[in-house]
């Protein structure tokens, strides 16, 4: 029996003041799911002052029942230390998981914030916490 290669999955992060963007790129599932928990806590360790966390979707490809339960996770985090956790660009296939798991409304979208009357952030490029 032949070893299957590990799915593509990376997340690679941007920040700015009082936010942070997790672009996530490739699979988010059973395999990966683990690593955006983890990457995602990093930043939210390391960033007592975050307001922000977004999670750039528009280069996923997947997410099975193991990226929905890390989604999950992140949010919970996310709102434990009290930063809206937002979805960008999510892919047709994430919109209809979401909306069919009934989950949507939990993802603070980047309009939502910017029809509240603030401003859209800087693209300040740093290198992660885990790197």
């Amino acid at each position: 029996m032949t070893a299957l290669p590990t799915p593509y999955f990376t997340v690679t992060a941007e920040e700015g003041r009082g936010w942070v963007r997790l672009r996530l790129t490739g699979d988010l599932d059973y395999d990966t799911s683990r690593e955006l928990v983890v990457r995602a806590g990093d930043w939210l360790a390391v960033r007592p002052e975050l307001r922000d966390l977004r999670l750039n979707c528009a280069e996923l490809r997947l997410c099975d029942s193991m990226g929905v339960s890390a989604l999950l996770q992140v949010h919970r985090d996310a709102a434990a230390e009290g930063v809206y956790l937002h979805v960008e660009d999510a892919p047709p296939f994430l919109v209809r998981i979401m909306r069919i798991t009934g989950i949507q409304h939990l993802f603070a979208s980047q309009r939502d914030r910017h029809s509240a009357g603030e401003a859209a952030p800087s693209t300040e490029q740093r290198p992660s916490p885990s790197s």
